[in-house]
């Protein structure tokens, strides 16, 4: 029964995702999720808008959900508090998209809200911009909202392609962003972005499988470029996902991730950084699928197999995560 209290306790604790960080690590982002799950409900599908704290210049990891999320995050009074539209931030406050990969549940807000966005950039990875521009964005599909592709081109978004570990400044914010390449169910790719501002420094990854299931070295790759981030305390975060529970097989997991699987890699960081680096750091989950009860295991082995004692962060959608 103590156990089981317990873990009621810290599930409720995780679950609020709010501003308890702060007094740990001290604030440098302030995140609001616009979305947070990895399929079924399509009002809340992956999208977080991240900003430096003490400022309205936001950029879009991913946007799976737009709409729904932003106008759960002005009903909870964020945003400045300001009796203002969920059109304005979607035009205005929404600086750029970094989309990591082209599935449904990472675009599909973007594609549906395009008429009434604001013009601004897309970045992304050859692959992600070509799906796009090939797949979406196009008049028999939808309409092309972009600046190549189909004609004619509407123009209101302009396709940005990135460099895998070429940091990107991105106009109208204090941001600088590098792309690294992941696996998600080889030949198919995503992408983990690393964003800055400053010394500070914040970690997305969109929809990856860990190496040893995906036999690759992506993984491994990513984590070599974070560690002295970590060791230095300049990184605040890793946003990861965690789709499935542990009953999940390998070859059922499309390319994502399990409890046990973040684990090991977040030991393989540990190895690298050194594992007290990671104790208490804050780790973001990410794209959870809810069939059932089976949000609620993934969250149950993850407490249980912490043995890094990582600070598990379950994001809420439109609630505000500050790091």
């Amino acid at each position: 029964m103590r156990t089981y209290l317990r873990l009621c306790w810290l599930s409720f604790l995780l679950s609020t995702g709010k501003a308890w960080t702060q007094s740990v690590h001290g604030t440098s982002f302030h995140v609001i999720p616009l979305g947070i799950r990895g399929g079924l409900d399509e009002s809340n599908l992956s999208a977080y808008m991240v900003a430096p704290q003490g400022s309205n210049a936001y950029i879009c990891l991913d946007a799976g959900t737009l709409h729904a999320g932003i106008q759960k995050a002005l009903d909870k009074g964020f945003f400045g508090g300001a009796p203002l539209a969920v059109a304005a931030i979607l035009k205005d406050s929404i600086k750029a998209y970094f989309i990591s990969h082209p599935h449904l549940d990472h675009v599909a807000g973007l594609i549906l809200n395009s008429p009434d966005d604001g013009p601004k950039p897309i970045y992304g990875l050859p692959y992600t911009l070509d799906v796009l521009k090939e797949k979406y964005f196009t008049w028999e599909s939808w309409a092309n909202f972009g600046d190549a592709g189909e004609k004619p081109f509407l123009n209101k978004y302009h396709y940005l392609p990135m460099s895998p570990g070429l940091e990107t400044e991105v106009p109208g914010t204090a941001f600088r962003v590098k792309a690294f390449p992941l696996s998600h169910g080889a030949p198919y790719q995503s992408t983990a972005f690393l964003i800055r501002s400053g010394s500070a420094c914040l970690l997305y990854l969109g929809d990856t499988g860990a190496d040893e299931i995906e036999h690759s070295d992506k993984m491994a790759l990513l984590w070599k470029e974070v560690a002295r981030l970590l060791q230095a305390g300049d990184l605040k975060a890793i946003f990861i996902e965690v789709s499935f529970p542990d009953e999940q097989g390998g070859k059922n997991l499309f390319g994502h991730l399990t409890p046990n699987l973040l684990m090991k890699e977040m030991k393989a960081l540990g190895d690298l950084a050194g594992t007290q680096a990671l104790k208490g750091f804050p780790v973001v989950i990410t794209h959870m699928k809810p069939s059932g009860e089976q949000e609620a295991l993934i969250k149950k082995e993850l407490m249980q197999t912490n043995p890094l004692q990582l600070q598990l962060v379950f994001p809420v959608q439109g609630d505000r995560l500050k790091l």
